[in-house]
């Protein structure tokens, strides 16, 4: 059986869906922390058991009968993010899965300015110490985070962030495809990936340059002290701790951590990634 976690969140969910259009829904089981919401799941066909890779002995259950596992990585901030990771490859492991997949990054490292990045290298240095056939998926930088840093970028015409550097932003569809793909062919990707991007790598004024091209009207990249955005983000409503967390992703851009991309996205998938202006241009739609 192949079992995908996290099939209720936003990768998790679409991994499940390009899942099942290669192999039969008996053949997939997931494991959620709200089994109510994976009901339509169900409705199809999909063994869907609880499991929190924060409550170990949870995952028993959820992993039962596993051939492999795919481990979407916690989104958890903090030292306790690896092991949450770490419980979910010991669980994996225990229920006798021959080989798991992690959903990791191309910016993956022990160094890293964002500290998710140092999760991810800790939990690929985890999996390669198992004696256990993995996988770890180097995903490109979620383009839907661009959502999330343009604000009302759309109806000021202004974009005021940090300094910042080239980003490999990437479509959670594109990356659901590839994860689906290396769950049903054993052959397609093997240990730690080459990075998983689309082609193209963008700062932030050449996002504002795309949206100005999008519009029709100038947009203006302003580029904003590290304690002034801080402050002003927390002033909004970002919380102290979520606001440092943003701004570690910006220190880390301008280091150009996330200034990787290469072909093997586009070649397993069989057909070009999702472009950051098709991103843009479903963010400028009026809603």
């Amino acid at each position: 059986m192949l079992i995908v976690t996290g099939a209720t969140g936003r990768l998790g969910s679409q991994i499940v869906d390009r899942l099942l259009e290669r192999v039969h829904a008996d053949e997939v089981g997931v494991s959620v922390r709200d089994v109510g919401k994976a009901a339509a799941l169900a409705e199809r066909g999909v063994r869907v058991r609880g499991g929190d890779f924060t409550d170990p002995p949870t995952l028993a259950a959820a992993f039962e009968g596993a051939d492999q596992v795919l481990v979407v990585s916690a989104a958890i901030r903090g030292g306790s993010a690896f092991e949450a990771n770490r419980a979910a490859i010991d669980a994996a492991s225990a229920a006798g899965a021959r080989r798991i997949l992690y959903t990791s990054h191309q910016a993956a490292s022990q160094d890293s300015l964002f500290p998710p990045q140092q999760v991810h290298a800790a939990t690929e240095q985890y999996l390669t110490q198992l004696g256990i056939s993995f996988t770890a998926l180097r995903n490109g930088f979620y383009a839907s985070t661009l959502g999330m840093y343009l604000g009302d970028a759309f109806t000021t015409g202004t974009i005021v962030l940090p300094e910042d550097g080239p980003v490999s932003w990437t479509a959670h569809s594109d990356l659901a495809e590839v994860a689906a793909i290396a769950l049903s062919d054993e052959s397609a990707l093997d240990g730690v990936t080459p990075p998983l991007t689309a082609p193209d790598m963008l700062d932030f004024a050449a996002v504002a340059d795309l949206i100005s091209d999008i519009t029709g009207r100038p947009i203006t990249r302003v580029v904003a002290d590290d304690a002034e955005w801080t402050a002003s983000a927390i002033e909004r409503g970002m919380p102290p701790q979520a606001a440092d967390f943003s701004l570690g992703m910006f220190r880390a851009a301008r280091r150009n951590e996330f200034a990787v991309t290469g072909p093997t996205l586009a070649t397993i998938i069989g057909h070009p990634p999702t472009s950051v202006r098709t991103i843009l241009e479903n963010l400028a739609a009026p809603a």
